[in-house]
């Protein structure tokens, strides 16, 4: 065996300790369904076996779940063509198999988990007659399956309703929520937390004592579901009728594996696990065929660690660590950054103009800190981080620090006069990075005697929360900067992408169109609540016009205006340019002032404002909802699109990463280039014809896209003149 070590003790118990080679986490592969369908072929057929335990022989954890190269072969045959739907489910149903053999094999069986268990893995572990798990902190366990477009393929939406109920265990399986250990025994998920290293011990004086547990509860004759189940339990039928809704109203109807995940516990959960496990594979075999699966597995699974771990690090650099960090601007970006470089280990001055806002900075980091403790922050623990923060006036404060990160209000004068005093303490072959959201990074890197040592470094607020960083290129930005960032990033263990220098970048130019065709829509009298909703249907997170209270109406009048006198006669004025201008002159500046497209009633609920239609007069003529939905996606689309052609962005998993992770496109797209991938270049273009010559030339079609169109290319297998160049 190659992913498994095999060894029976003098008391007949077998140990089958996983350690898939080549991995950093056991993942389940071809090999390893191999050798786990003869180590459970030794397990109940030799009668010097008494029982077995089931660990791992890795630190990293117990196990993760499928090897995403497996699974995607899965759903392919040799000709590269998608099997047909019976294939796919033969396929999937040998994870089900396998664990509904172990399970029966007539032998008491043990899991001793130490570390991370989930998904396929978790399912291991439910398919064990008992579950052992170290009570590290850091241990996870549990079903994420969801938040990848998948829901639990290996019996998991059978086992975990039949062990802690229908509700319960649907709200961690829709919500891909993970246990905590104590919290997995409360909940009867595991059978024993003890002290961490002993899980194994455990679990072979379990199979030692207990020889004749060879039968798991639902086997048994009798078996209720915790909780009940069935057509004529009103429990369940209650939790059903609720649970359908709910999530559709979650997932406004786009999302494929929550409504299978559902059909398959219903259908299921009243039946032998034999048939159970079919239904389930049956489900997940559909959602698994469908492109929604793989798009998100790619963008949100393979693609964002893969960029996390250093896909766009220059490979001859050597690794460049922060210890300490000049964090110039104390307001909400530079405190929220000063808080998660302070977690994770850094010292930094927290540099203002005013001792003040200085202060207020680091208090932010306090009252962040606060919130965390007794969920994994100590007291101790907060003190020491808040010792590593130092608000400062003062520029010689600064010596010593390896990184800046400048994030000072955003005028390029203002941005200039800080850097030429902070290089005068540190030096220009100090790494300096601008927080800058919108101005180009070519030009401040002017004020930098080394332009090559200056690169821009975006975050998104909260930063706290916010898992991209948007790593932005000058003309001149060097590999030692680029490293030095990226490093950074993994530090405060945050997910990047890497851009060219444009207006506003990608992430900021792209998620300014969706608010900007919410403006035009508004002019046109098209209603403002409609509106709304066309954007959440749509899978964004919320509508344009909300949106752009909560970024300020009045801050996207300030960066227009400066686009303006910035380029002159190259501006490309937008229609809704004069909506937004119109906005603030009525004093409606967004939720900073109570009043923008929404009021704002104090104790209240906002509620789009009555004002919208004195000042934008409605429409006799509405459209449809899918035409305003299509108009909000088309108008992301073709700015994505343009980004890439200009090469702003080099690859299409930086689109995708930046795009879903940066302002929240529609996750179960993979992102704007998988989607257009999906639907067809050649039905993008088309679309967009049809909405330019309707709309305007802000909805035109690049020359790239009419190019792929015509080669049949897509943005994951490039134009050929593109890949040439």
């Amino acid at each position: 065996m190659e992913t498994i070590r095999f060894d029976i003790d003098a008391d007949g118990i077998a140990t089958l300790t996983i350690d898939v080679p080549g991995q950093s986490m056991n993942v389940i592969g071809p090999d390893f369904l191999a050798d786990l369908d003869a180590a459970i072929t030794r397990i109940a057929s030799e009668e010097g076996i008494k029982g077995a335990v089931i660990a791992s022989g890795k630190d990293s954890g117990f196990m993760a779940g499928m090897d995403l190269k497996y699974f995607g072969s899965m759903l392919a045959s040799a000709d590269g063509q998608r099997p047909a739907p019976t294939a796919i489910f033969d396929n999937v149903f040998v994870l089900n198999q396998l664990f509904r053999r172990l399970e029966t094999a007539g032998k008491p069986v043990a899991c001793a988990i130490e570390g991370t268990c989930v998904g396929g893995g978790f399912e291991l572990a439910l398919a064990c007659h008992r579950r052992f798990v170290g009570d590290s902190p850091k241990t996870q366990l549990g079903l994420p399956e969801i938040l990848i477009g998948l829901f639990p393929g290996g019996g998991g939406s059978q086992r975990l309703p039949r062990i802690m109920g229908v509700q319960a265990s649907l709200m961690y399986m829709l919500q891909g929520k993970l246990f905590r250990p104590a919290e997995a025994a409360m909940l009867k998920v595991v059978d024993g937390v003890v002290p961490q290293g002993t899980a194994l011990a455990a679990a072979k004086d379990w199979v030692k004592a207990n020889p004749t547990a060879t039968t798991q509860p639902w086997d048994v004759k009798g078996f209720k579901v915790p909780g009940g189940a069935g057509g004529f339990n009103p429990a369940f039928v209650q939790t059903m009728a609720g649970a359908l809704p709910m999530t559709l109203k979650q997932t406004q109807r786009n999302m494929n594996a929550p409504i299978a995940l559902l059909s398959a516990v219903y259908e299921g959960i009243t039946l032998p696990m034999d048939r159970a496990i079919r239904i389930e594979s049956k489900y997940f075999a559909k959602v698994a065929a469908d492109p929604q699966a793989s798009n998100m597995i790619r963008t949100l699974f393979v693609n964002k660690q893969a960029a996390e771990r250093g896909a766009r690090r220059p490979k001859d650099e050597p690794k460049a660590p922060t210890t300490k960090l000049a964090m110039l601007g104390a307001g909400m970006m530079g405190a929220g950054i000063a808080t998660v470089a302070a977690q994770a280990g850094m010292d930094v001055v927290l540099f203002d103009r005013d001792q003040a806002y200085a202060e207020k900075g680091k208090a932010h980091v306090e009252a962040v800190l606060s919130k965390r403790l007794g969920k994994g922050m100590t007291p101790e623990k907060m003190a020491a981080t808040l010792a590593r923060v130092t608000p400062t006036t003062d520029y010689a404060a600064l010596a010593g620090a390896d990184f800046v990160i400048e994030a000072v209000f955003e005028d390029v004068a203002i941005k200039a006069e800080v850097t030429k005093q902070v290089e005068a303490v540190l030096g220009a072959d100090t790494i300096f990075g601008s927080n800058t959201s919108t101005l180009p990074i070519t030009k401040l890197a002017n004020a930098w005697f080394k332009p090559e040592n200056f690169i821009g470094v975006h975050f998104f607020s909260p930063v706290e929360k916010m898992p991209l960083v948007e790593i932005i290129l000058g003309e001149k930005t060097g590999p030692a900067a680029i490293a030095k960032a990226l490093d950074f990033v993994a530090q405060i263990k945050k997910t990047p992408i890497v851009v060219h220098d444009s207006r506003g970048f990608y992430t900021s130019r792209s998620f300014g169109t969706y608010v900007q065709e919410g403006a035009e829509l508004v002019g046109e009298g098209i209603n403002p609540a409609l509106i709304e909703n066309a954007g959440k249907q749509l899978g964004m997170p919320t509508g344009p016009l909300a949106v752009s209270d909560e970024v300020s109406i009045e801050l996207g009048v300030k960066i227009m205006t400066a686009a303006k006198k910035e380029l002159g006669d190259a501006y490309v004025p937008q229609g809704s340019d004069d909506i937004m201008v119109k906005m603030v002159e009525a004093d409606r500046l967004g939720r900073k002032n109570g009043k923008g497209w929404y009021d704002y009633p104090e104790g209240g609920k906002k509620h789009l404002s009555p004002v919208l239609g004195e000042l934008f007069p409605r429409a006799d003529a509405q459209p449809d909802v899918e035409e305003v939905k299509e108009r909000l996606l088309y108008r992301q689309l073709i700015e994505c699109a343009r980004c890439f052609e200009e090469g702003v962005l080099e690859t299409p998993e930086d689109g995708d990463i930046g795009a879903i992770f940066g302002w929240g496109f529609a996750p179960y797209t993979g992102g704007p280039f998988s989607h257009m991938d999906t639907v067809g270049i050649a039905h993008v273009v088309a679309v967009l014809d049809r909405l330019a010559a309707a709309h305007g030339p802000r909805f035109a079609p690049t020359a790239q896209l009419r190019e792929m169109a015509a080669n049949g290319a897509t943005f994951y297998r490039p134009v050929p003149s593109r890949a040439a160049a």
